[in-house]
């Protein structure tokens, strides 16, 4: 059975990986499938926001073990994740606006931006659960 917080790193992946095919579709012209692909990573962002936050209302904060350089590289990378996730959350909330909408105009003004950094949070989530559950724990 999945830990909580492995379950949370799988969501991080899926959306990841749902951005990536989103990105594919759309180079491509398949706007259908595009728009499936960039609905469930918005669909995995939000259960994954949901999850996160009760686990850790139940946990509480998880102390990261490790020592020397790992520190500061593991504080940086979730300092930025941290503070892009919750920029990432307007930045959703605009684009997937636009899209519904049909404001694509607009939408594909700010997509790109959206996507690197949703892309970012994504690919950083899932480095901060190796980083504090696999590599660095003790």
């Amino acid at each position: 059975m999945l830990s909580q917080a492995t379950f949370n790193a799988a969501l991080n992946a899926s959306s990841g990986l749902a951005l990536l095919a989103g990105y594919v579709f759309i180079r491509r012209g398949n706007v259908p499938a595009h728009r499936a692909a960039m609905l469930t990573a918005t669909g995995a962002s939000v259960v994954f926001l949901i999850s996160y936050v009760a686990y850790h209302l139940r946990v509480g904060s998880v102390h990261f073990q490790g020592t020397g350089w790992s520190r500061p590289a593991y504080f940086s990378i979730l300092l930025s994740h941290t503070t892009l996730a919750v920029v990432n959350v307007g930045f959703v909330a605009v684009t997937l606006t636009r899209a519904l909408r049909a404001n694509f105009a607009a939408h594909r003004r700010i997509a790109p931006y959206t996507w690197w950094l949703w892309m970012y949070v994504s690919v950083t989530g899932v480095l901060v659960y190796f980083m504090l559950y696999h590599w660095f724990a003790r």
